[in-house]
Order: structure tokens, then C-alpha cells, then sequence
């Protein structure tokens, strides 16, 4: 069984080298996911000179263990994002992500990035009675913004879904998948083409502002910046001279099989929308351009966890496609999310001319997309009015350990309880 199936299937294979000598820039990038390559890309197109720095190669982190899905909006409800930030931030926020997935989608076609991209939509499933309502009562929040979401019923999901296992399932339009890996080093390609500096395998080891300007040692050598955009989220490496911004880490893990035959997964999602369902302890569902089955769930499956979610999964993937079994698991791994106590990102001015944006909370790639871009706009023409999330000072939550670790537990609680009841 092999790892992480998006560095197997990723069609976007440019390589980029280390950080060599000295260089100066208009604005430096830390970190290539999502966000990181989404600033580089802006700026350079806006023509300014960028380098962007990953400590390991682009998509290392969050952004190349992601499930896929383009969603619009929050993990949270919009009139819960609204009440949390407050009504006119809220709004901001909730209408710069409602068309997060346009932009995704546009920058796919424009740079032609070959990520497997479907537009079909994505499935919230509910797992239970209790997640139909809270569905009923999304519906009606998207419905009062003409979001463009549709309530389905059992009989109807199951036809999208090939099984019969939820009670319903809230369809949105605006959104679809796409490969997350290539995705990311699709946007870093797009960058350098545009006139991007990009450099792997070059960890920041220290950052200072000094004389008016930034200056880093990565690699084997230094980067001279006016403005700096911290963007590695929940691959945050200690660097010397900033002090990183802490939230609790949830882990999520997927295993794909091999390519299904048309006997057998002609019904299964024939649709090509992502899922995901309503359940405490998250799972999602998709498949791939090539025909295989990715199922994920919240758990970080390492020590005795690994024993733990991986049983728990195969025994959730017959539940749902009891025909699949004896399928061969081909691909097994995982990945850590940002998790804000409030669920919602964090944009945090840690210095002159300098942001970081950490915080997703289980929706990097359309949010991390758009706000990478603002982030790098707003770096680069000094104003702030574009911005839809509030600019913090510093974020430091608390006991980020303990909530970690309660978050892994329960997930190893609710798994190893549901294999015993079935």
C-alpha cells in the first residue's frame, strides 16, 4: 500500500531548487499551499518582484493532504460566522467566500492546471435525522444570500451517492473538486511563468526587520524583502525572530482504492460531486478521474490510532458499499488542519508591511485562494479596505495542546465505539 495518492496521480511536475546567494524582492512568501502560491501568483502578475519560500517542496503540508473540495463559504453556518465576527465583518467574509470557488476555477482555466477539476457540485450528507435539520436550517441561511442550494431527500441521495446509508443531503452548486496537490503546484507554476521566484527545500531559520526593510536566512542563502506574507498555517516552523500564532491541530485521514470497474462503481457518486456529512466526527467521501474511492475522516492515525481509524474506515466503507469488499486499499494517509476556536480565519499583522494568514479550519483551497490574493494586494498597494477579515495584532489561543489532543480522542473514542455497535 503506498502513502499519499496525490503524489502519485499529480500531472503538475515542475521542479524548483533551493535558495542560493541573496536576492531582493518587493514582497516575500513563506510557505506554498494554497494561500502562499495564490499571493506569489497575484503579485507577480501585478508585477512585482516575489519569492516565495517553502521549506519543503510546494503542496508539503495541508494543501497536498486536502480531500478536494472547492467549497463556498465556512465550515461554520453564514449567520453563526456573522454573529462570531459580527454582523458587518461577517457579511464581508461570508460574501468574499461565497464566490471563492469562481476564482479557484477561473485560475484552473486561465493557467490551464491540470487538476482533474469537476464542477459538479458538492453533497453535505446528513448522517443522521439531527443532521438533516441542522441541513434544513443551512438551506434556509444560503437561501436568504441566493446561494444557489438545493435540499435533497433520501431517495435522491442515494441515487448520487450509491448508498442508502444518510437521510438527505444539502447540493451546492457553486462548488466541485479538484486534485489539492496539483492544484497547489499548478498555482506555483502559474507563478513562476508570471515572473515568481519560487524556491523549495528552503526552511526560514530566522526573520528580522531591519532598516526598513525584512531579511531572511533560508537555505543557503538570504531574502531582502519591502513586505512578507507568512502563509504555512498548520506547518508552521519555529523561525527565529517571529512568533508564531498557535490554534489547535485537528488530523484528517483518507484512504483511496484502486480504480473501481464500471460493475462496481458505475453508482457510486456517477455525479462526481465531493460529500462530506454532518457527524461530530467528520467523514467524506469522492472519487478521483481515474475511478478510485477516497474516504477520509477526522483522526490523526499514528501509534495506537493507526490500528484504531484505519479498522474503523474499512469497516464505514463496507457499511456504506458493503459490494466493495475485498476491494484493495491502495493509498492510506492524513494531514493536520488549523482549527481556530472559532472556526474562523485569522489574518494577523506581525510586524511593518507584514501578514501572516493562518486558520482554515477544514477549507483551505477556495479561502486560502481569495484571501492569498487580497493579502498580497493589500501588502503591495498599502491600503486595507479590501480585506474581509479583521487585521489582529497578534492570535495566541490557549491550551492549543489539550485541545489537540481532546479533538484526537474523541475521534479514537467515536471510532472504536461505532466498530463495536456494528
Amino acid at each position: 500500500m503506498k502513502h499519499n495518492l496525490w503524489h502519485s496521480s499529480t500531472k503538475e511536475l515542475r521542479k524548483y531548487s533551493a535558495l542560493q546567494g541573496n536576492i531582493h524582492v518587493d514582497l516575500l512568501v513563506i510557505g506554498g499551499g494554497f494561500t502562499g502560491c495564490s499571493a506569489a501568483l497575484t503579485a507577480a502578475r501585478q508585477g512585482a518582484r516575489v519569492a516565495l519560500l517553502e521549506a519543503e517542496s510546494i503542496g508539503h503540508g495541508g494543501s497536498g493532504r486536502n480531500v478536494g473540495l472547492v467549497n463556498a463559504g465556512l465550515w461554520l453556518p453564514p449567520d453563526t460566522v456573522e454573529q462570531v465576527m459580527g454582523a458587518e465583518s461577517g457579511q464581508r467574509l461570508n460574501a468574499a467566500l461565497a464566490g471563492a470557488p469562481d476564482e479557484v476555477f477561473d485560475l484552473i482555466a486561465a493557467h490551464e492546471i491540470q487538476c482533474e477539476a469537476t464542477r459538479n457540485g458538492t453533497l453535505h450528507l446528513a448522517h443522521a435525522p439531527r443532521g438533516l435539520k441542522d441541513l434544513k436550517t443551512r438551506l434556509t441561511q444560503q437561501q436568504a444570500r441566493q446561494a444557489p442550494v438545493t435540499l435533497l431527500d433520501a431517495e435522491e441521495t442515494a441515487r448520487r451517492t450509491g448508498t442508502t446509508a444518510y437521510c438527505g443531503a444539502l447540493h451546492d452548486r457553486r462548488a466541485g473538486t479538484v486534485q489539492p496537490l496539483a492544484y497547489a503546484q499548478g498555482l506555483a507554476r502559474a507563478a513562476q511563468d508570471a515572473g515568481a521566484e519560487i524556491y523549495t527545500q528552503s526552511p526560514v531559520k530566522d526573520l528580522k526587520y531591519e532598516n526598513g526593510a525584512w531579511h531572511a536566512q533560508a537555505g543557503n542563502g538570504t531574502v531582502t524583502a519591502e513586505k512578507i506574507l507568512l502563509a504555512t498555517n498548520a506547518y508552521h516552523r519555529d523561525v527565529k525572530g517571529v512568533e508564531e500564532s498557535n490554534s489547535a491541530k485537528v488530523s484528517f485521514f483518507q484512504l483511496a482504492t484502486a480504480p473501481l470497474p464500471d460493475a462496481l462503481g458505475a453508482d457510486i457518486l456517477p455525479g462526481g460531486e465531493g460529500c462530506w456529512d454532518t457527524a461530530l466526527i467528520m467523514s467524506s467521501l469522492r472519487r478521483d478521474k481515474a475511478g478510485r474511492l477516497i474516504f477520509g475522516a477526522m483522526g490523526k492515525p499514528e501509534g495506537f490510532g493507526h490500528a484504531v481509524h484505519r479498522a474503523w474506515a474499512l469497516k464505514a466503507l463496507k457499511r456504506l458499499y458493503p459490494k466493495l469488499e475485498g476491494q484493495e486499499i491502495a493509498y492510506f494517509w492524513a494531514g493536520d488542519i488549523a482549527m481556530t476556536s472559532d472556526h474562523v480565519p485569522k489574518l494577523i499583522r506581525f510586524g511593518p508591511d507584514a501578514l501572516s494568514l493562518m486558520g482554515f479550519s477544514g477549507r483551505g483551497i477556495a479561502p486560502g485562494t481569495r484571501l492569498g490574493r487580497l493579502a498580497a494586494e493589500s501588502l503591495l498597494s498599502g491600503t486595507e479596505s479590501d480585506l474581509p477579515v479583521p487585521l489582529l495584532t497578534a492570535y495566541n489561543e490557549r491550551f492549543c495542546g489539550v485541545r489537540t489532543a481532546y479533538y484526537e480522542s474523541g475521534a479514537r473514542l467515536v471510532h472504536m465505539s461505532e466498530r463495536l455497535i456494528h
